[in-house]
């Protein structure tokens, strides 16, 4: 090594390369300012550089050592001539030996004055502890080995020593305390010592591991450009370290997958290479967005096996992300795998020795994925004051949101599976999610051959999927209820009682069963699964809960916006076939509520949980029929599913028009929900009324547009229903007998025709 010689009247130069008979020196550790700053071999040699920003701190380092009794001294940006590639590397691998045989260290903190200092305050709020020094790589091993350690400001002054300030240097860098006075760096975990380096930078990627070759006493030659390899190298020479494996060598990668691989999974289309392209971006963050029962985790489940497939060298995490008890239990599971020192501490914050685990771009790749991230609220939320006191660490001055300890760093990616939008929007950009539909028919009719596991009618299996809407929580518990009953029953049987009633489907959609892939939190009953979601809006959002509930009863497709917004916004109709004005007494509720804002933000909340979309027109909704049927039964198992049917006849009644030519484009628009009206008959008398009315102008539209099963349907069942509210001679049931006497005499029944007339 070189050293820097103190000549009289303060000025110093360079002495020869000295192998033996090295003299006591001083060293000094600092930051590097910027290019440029800093006084160089070359300046050393040629006797420039006086003028640098950096000379100063060669200048207190000779008058510090001269005043401790020492004539000479090292400063690492002169007295190495790094333009020798040889020299570089046999200063880069002897660096720790020499900060260790040093007589003094003097650490020259450039960012910390004498004027800010104030010895009497909590380092927490200091200067020092604020210092850029604690956050670099090299520093790490100028801090642990000299054995003596003095912290000066920037002008010089002294501040303290290793020694004296030991409590505030390991609470800053978290460095063991033993390791701080000098005990044997074997005595620590390879983690233990990964650890020290978590939070320290270095300007060159690969100094993130050469500024590491001491403390784990390896020698290795140095390739600048190699980037991230020089990190693969150090872990290839520590496990290969006879000292290393002695304490313990690194762990290999696995993975805390809950599930085994599904065997029958069906690659559904590009999502898998959607997911793929978005997650090989280091750092990068991912949701997949849909409906529960959608298969988001059956997605993240086989992408996650196909990481270690592919890159077996990469650790793979999941997290259940549904409360804060199963995250924390979760993170316990990391610390566990990849063998964290300190885990079973008692006092341990297992959450924030993981985070620092997986934020340290030291450790190796990992890949987690974020399940059933739902509610945001515990994650992104600042816990109570006594929750934080938990989860903190031991510095910070208020509470921490979970959220703070979801890793993002280079050497890892995340993939978050959730119901709802705004939740993922919590954590990442809106060009980051993967929406997650319904699967195409082809994808759904092979899960269900390969979930059934025996032969059955093709189309009889088509049929199936197209009614359980290509739901795959669907379609697997179809498949399970038919094995478990085969031969006695068969896809087509299944189809025949699920088409039968509300009652029929109810029953079949309810069975919990064939997914051994699902969370022990999650029901296996879709209509369970989505009317957990719909408890929550309830809660968080009631006038969506109530806009939901009201389009459970029209049409799955083509609701238009305005017949659900408020009354009367589609315009005039014809008055005339009109029952007599009714007393509306019926309060507004949230669904008719006149404010845009309001009704675009009810609309914002059940689109981020899925539950509807917007039409291709931008002007009307829609939703899947099997959601309308958990929200039926949902409100009948509440006893209110007869406020909202009379709620959904008054709209179509107040808005549907007569069959009149000039109002064939409204009714063709409302067609499809009137039709849907025909089941949906009210107990309350005045909404039978309305009722009735609302099929007899379908009726008219029908008749008019010679569509005559629907007309002959329509206006039966008005004719039948004023009968019983006015009686057979009132004028309105003399109008649907009409009706009903136009529309047989359309259909070539004139006999009957001539009767009712």
């Amino acid at each position: 090594m070189r050293l820097l010689e103190l000549k009289n009247h303060g000025e110093f130069s360079l002495t020869k390369d000295l192998v033996v008979n090295i003299p006591p020196y001083a060293i000094l550790s600092h930051t590097w300012g910027e290019d440029g700053e800093e006084v160089t071999f070359t300046d050393l040699v040629d006797n420039t550089g006086k003028n640098k920003a950096g000379y100063a701190k060669i200048k207190f380092c000779g008058e510090q050592a001269a005043i401790d009794g020492l004539q000479y001294f090292w400063v690492d940006t002169c007295c190495i001539d790094k333009s020798s590639s040889a020299e570089l590397t046999e200063a880069i691998n002897s660096m720790f030996r020499w900060y260790h045989e040093a007589a003094k260290c003097y650490v020259y903190l450039s960012d910390v004055s004498i004027y800010d200092y104030d010895k009497t305050d909590h380092f927490s709020q200091s200067a020092f502890r604020k210092s850029r020094w604690f956050t670099r790589g090299w520093t790490l091993q100028e801090l642990i080995a000299p054995t003596s350690v003095e912290f000066f400001s920037l002008e010089g002054k002294r501040l303290g020593d290793k020694r004296s300030m030991e409590k505030q240097i390991h609470e800053i860098t978290e460095v063991d305390v033993q390791a701080l006075r000098g005990g044997p760096l074997s005595d620590f975990s390879v983690a233990d010592r990964m650890l020290w380096a978590a939070k320290r930078e270095t300007t060159r990627e690969e100094d993130k591991a050469y500024c590491l070759l001491g403390i784990f006493n390896i020698h290795m030659p140095l390739i600048y450009g190699e980037g991230k390899n020089a990190f693969i190298r150090l872990n290839n020479e520590i496990n290969n370290s006879s000292k290393a494996s002695q304490a313990e060598t690194l762990p290999t990668p696995s993975s805390t997958i809950p599930f085994r691989r599904d065997p029958d999974f069906v690659d559904r289309g590009s999502i898998l290479d959607q997911i793929q392209q978005k997650c090989e971006v280091s750092g990068s963050r991912t949701a997949l967005v849909g409906l529960g029962g959608i298969g988001k985790s059956q997605l993240a489940i086989e992408y996650a096996y196909r990481v270690i497939d592919r890159s077996p060298e990469t650790w793979v995490f999941w997290i259940h992300a549904s409360n804060a008890a199963r995250f924390e239990q979760s993170y316990r599971k990391i610390a566990d795998k990849v063998k964290i020192p300190g885990r079973n501490d008692p006092k341990a914050n297992i959450i924030k020795l993981a985070h620092d685990w997986l934020q340290n771009e030291n450790m190796q790749k990992w890949f987690l994925i974020l399940d059933n991230f739902d509610d945001a609220a515990f994650l992104v939320e600042a816990p109570s004051t006594s929750l934080a006191a938990q989860k903190g660490g031991h510095n910070d001055t208020s509470p921490r949101p979970l959220s703070d300890y979801l890793p993002q760093g280079e050497n890892g990616s995340m993939l978050i599976t959730t119901r709802r939008i705004d939740a993922a929007l919590t954590l990442l950009e809106e060009s980051d999610i993967i929406a997650v539909d319904s699967m195409d028919a082809r994808d759904a009719e092979l899960l269900f051959q390969k979930k059934l596991r025996v032969l059955d009618d093709a189309k009889d299996i088509a049929n199936l999927v197209e009614a359980l809407e290509f739901m795959p929580l669907a379609i697997v518990q179809a498949a399970s209820y038919i094995a478990q009953r085969a031969p006695r029953c068969s896809a087509r049987q299944y189809i025949e009682k699920f088409q039968k009633s509300d009652k029929g489907k109810t029953s079949l959609l309810n069975h919990e069963g064939g997914h051994l892939r699902r969370d022990w939190e999650a029901s296996s009953s879709i209509l369970i699964t989505w009317q957990l979601s719909f408890d929550h809006v309830r809660q968080t959002r009631p006038s969506a809960a109530d806009l939901l509930s009201l389009m459970s009863f029209f049409d799955r497709q083509g609701i238009p916006e305005a017949l659900i917004q408020s009354r009367g916004v589609m315009g005039d109709r014809n008055k005339s076939h009109r029952i007599d004005e009714r007393n509306d007494g019926d309060e507004d509720d949230a669904s008719d509520s006149g404010s845009d804002d309001e009704f675009e933000n009810d609309i914002m909340t059940l689109r981020h949980y899925s539950f509807i979309s917007v039409g291709v027109d931008g002007a009307t909704l829609e939703m899947h029929g099997l959601v309308q049927l958990a929200m039926r039964k949902w409100l009948e198992k509440h006893g209110q599913l007869e406020r909202w049917k009379q709620k959904y006849i008054r709209k179509l009644f107040e808005e549907f028009p007569t069959g009149e030519h000039e109002n064939w484009q409204k009714c063709l628009t409302l067609f499809p929900h009137a039709k849907g009206a025909i089941a949906q008959k009210p107990k309350a008398e005045d909404s039978m009324e309305e009722w009735s009315m609302l099929l007899y102008n379908a009726a008219w539209y029908s008749w008019r547009r010679g569509i005559i099963a629907d007309a002959e349907n329509f206006s039966v069942k008005s004719m039948k229903a004023r009968k019983i509210s006015f009686g057979p001679d009132h004028v309105k049931t003399l109008s649907s007998m009409a009706m009903v006497g136009l529309v047989y005499n359309l259909g070539g029944r004139w006999k009957e025709a001539e009767d009712l007339e």
